[in-house]
């Protein structure tokens, strides 16, 4: 894992600490255990993403699920290159002036899809606040490629907020869309200005009801992290939110600080507590609930689409 270690000092070279070192944190708990494998594909798909000059959101944001999943050859592609043009205080992702946008990058992603030989693959992006479209084009152009080379893929769009931007982004997508529409809504309402400053959680309510309403035949998905500070009762909120806005799966996990210059974790989340948030969610009539600590938003997505359940 020392590639992560290194990934996490790399970025924190890059960027300005906001957050007060943390002197002292909570001991995790004995049921948080990060899957591990005695294969080398984690290090050989990493190597290939850097040779095809690609980025994973699973590296840039220090997934605990990174080894499972590279060992399994799937991976979530992170667009529209490494740095993002928010400072979220829970996330591990560099920060800064990003780089112009790269056009020969969806090619690539297309090309290297193939050689994979994937069924189901996530594209994700950083906040592109510096684009007009927010990078609502270059999604539709990845897209359209990945679809040329492999007609036969489902692809999940894990989008920003397009803050500021929505009218344009979402009018970019009447030329091509996805299997799956998700954007995270990541915490409570409460916790916005502390754990998101610069996005809304209305916003991220609106973006995800305009796009079905637009597009009725495309599940749509967000997810939501716990243990930042949240009480069950705003979690159940977040969650009746979400159904209220025709969001048709969620995601729930716990909250994992990178360093110890993010924000600490508040609380660890029992699993009995994830089985009843996941009851709850199925009461509200979301078609799939994935809840437990090491859930993520696309953590066994290809499952989460088709309902099967997620151990």
């Amino acid at each position: 894992m020392s590639h992560i270690k290194e990934r996490t000092q790399e970025k924190l070279a890059k960027i300005p600490v906001k957050i007060e070192y943390q002197e002292q944190v909570l001991p995790k708990p004995p049921w948080l255990k990060i899957r591990l494998t005695g294969s080398n594909k984690p290090q050989q798909l990493i190597s290939q993403f850097k040779d095809q000059r690609l980025n994973t959101v699973c590296e840039e944001a220090s997934c605990p699920n990174l080894n499972e999943c590279f060992s399994k050859g799937t991976a979530t592609f992170m667009i529209m290159g490494d740095r993002c043009t928010r400072r979220c205080s829970f996330c591990d992702v560099a920060h800064g002036r990003p780089d112009p946008l790269d056009s020969e990058e969806p090619k690539r992603l297309a090309d290297t899809i193939s050689k994979m030989n994937l069924k189901y693959v996530v594209i994700t992006s950083v906040d592109r606040d510096d684009l007009r479209d927010g990078g609502a084009e270059h999604f539709v152009k990845c897209n359209q490629l990945i679809l040329e080379k492999n007609p036969h893929i489902k692809i999940e769009w894990l989008v920003p907020d397009f803050r500021g931007r929505w009218e344009k982004a979402l009018n970019a997508f009447n030329t091509t869309q996805p299997f799956v529409f998700n954007h995270n809504l990541e915490t409570t309402k409460r916790l916005y200005k502390k754990a998101r400053p610069g996005s809304d959680y209305q916003w991220s309510l609106d973006i995800l009801n305009d796009f079905k309403k637009k597009h009725p035949h495309i599940s749509t998905k967000s997810g939501i992290m716990v243990g930042l500070g949240e009480t069950d009762d705003e979690v159940k909120q977040c969650l009746i939110d979400l159904r209220q806005h025709n969001v048709d799966m969620v995601t729930i996990g716990q909250y994992l600080s990178p360093s110890r210059y993010h924000l600490p974790v508040a609380r660890y989340v029992h699993p009995d507590q994830f089985e009843a948030y996941k009851n709850f969610g199925l009461t509200l009539g979301f078609k799939h609930v994935a809840s437990g600590p090491m859930v993520r938003s696309s953590y066994h997505a290809d499952k989460q689409a088709s309902g099967e359940e997620i151990l």
